[in-house]
């Protein structure tokens, strides 16, 4: 009766996450700081003091926990899918302890790819008519679902550099597919992102608010919502391919309406990624351009950075949503243009402010 209570008002099945995370989160906390499992200031980290940065393992255990408990029925239709969702967490987390090189970690990303994409059989298997293209066969679409899965996993990995931003918009974006699978009947996803929103909102808090108990995400978590923030994109836009949706919820240019919700990650990872190449550095060098980093140099500090690009990815979903129905290219472009707008002013301000009144002159 309890189990079906909740599954009746599936909101509240965030509540258990939440719950499972507040009473192991001080745990992992504990168990860091006793094993060196710290990250210490260095010149790209404004933090004092030591720092656990395995809050991934909490996330992992309470979505895991909590999704089992309500949704068990369902682990032998997706075993595959939570082999990977192990197997990239205990990628992210042998990068925070052991510091791997970036193919090591790409081809640890790739192998839980793999788990998903080929024997989960969750994959991106039509155009939408991109191109004029629509369905398309079996290798390129294991070739585009997984430079998808790398792509949207490095950019939320890059996003996650001040505090309470790369949970706020995990939150964001679960609140978003959980809704939206919701309303169409996939009961179990929506679970799924809901038990993600109740991990993430108990980090946000350690990690914002605390003193003695702060955590960074670290890999472990940036990989894991990276990962499910795919296969959330990958389920949403198959549904909306082949009409399995009701009409009502239809969107035609589901994979634009994707791209538009995680504008903020995947725009910042492209224009840093052009700036160091125009600089003839590689991509995957570190720097301190990413659009948080500009925030911060602007003035702000990292609470009012992480509202800020908040507030900007609410922006970005309400379009999502006006713009579910247009043409493809159409919302891509208002999505882009909106972006390089937002970024522009951005600049504009930052010159100012390094500058000067006279700064555009």
């Amino acid at each position: 009766m309890i189990q079906d209570f909740f599954l009746q008002h599936t909101y509240l099945i965030g509540l258990v996450s939440f719950a499972f995370g507040f009473l192991g989160l001080p745990i992992v906390v504990r168990i860091a700081k006793a094993k060196g499992f710290v990250v210490r200031p260095n010149k790209r980290m404004s933090h004092t003091g030591e720092v656990p940065n395995i809050g991934g393992l909490c996330i992992y255990v309470s979505v895991m926990f909590s999704y089992l408990l309500f949704d068990f029925s369902q682990i032998t239709s997706n075993q595959f899918f939570l082999i990977g969702i192990a197997a990239i967490m205990v990628i992210g987390f042998v990068d925070d302890v052991l510091v791997l090189s970036p193919l090591t970690k790409l081809l640890g990303e790739a192998f839980a790819g793999i788990a998903l994409i080929g024997f989960g059989d969750l994959r991106i298997t039509h155009l939408h008519g991109i191109f004029g293209i629509g369905e398309i066969g079996v290798v390129p679409s294991y070739l585009i679902s997984l430079f998808v899965l790398i792509a949207i996993i490095n950019a939320i990995n890059l996003i996650d550099g001040v505090d309470g931003l790369a949970s706020g918009l995990g939150m964001l974006y679960c609140l978003f597919f959980a809704v939206y699978f919701h309303l169409v009947g996939s009961t179990s996803w929506s679970i799924l992102a809901i038990c993600m929103i109740g991990a993430l909102a108990v980090f946000f808090i350690y990690n914002v608010f605390g003193k003695k108990g702060k955590i960074f995400m670290g890999d472990s978590g940036s990989l894991l919502l990276g990962y499910l923030i795919t296969a959330f994109v990958f389920r949403f836009c198959e549904q909306n391919a082949y009409h399995v949706v009701p009409e009502v919820y239809h969107m035609s240019a589901a994979p634009a309406v994707a791209i538009c919700v995680l504008t903020i990650p995947i725009f910042d990872t492209i224009r840093v990624s052009i700036t160091r190449i125009k600089q003839h550095r590689s991509p995957f060098q570190p720097d301190k351009n990413h659009i948080h980093h500009l925030l911060l140099r602007a003035g702000l500090n990292h609470i009012q950075t992480t509202c800020v690009l908040l507030s900007v990815s609410v922006l970005f979903i309400g379009l999502a949503v006006l713009g579910r129905n247009w043409n493809i290219w159409l919302l891509l472009f208002a999505d882009f243009a909106l972006a390089t707008a937002l970024t522009l002013l951005l600049w504009r301000i930052l010159n100012k402010k390094l500058y000067g009144p006279n700064a555009d002159r």
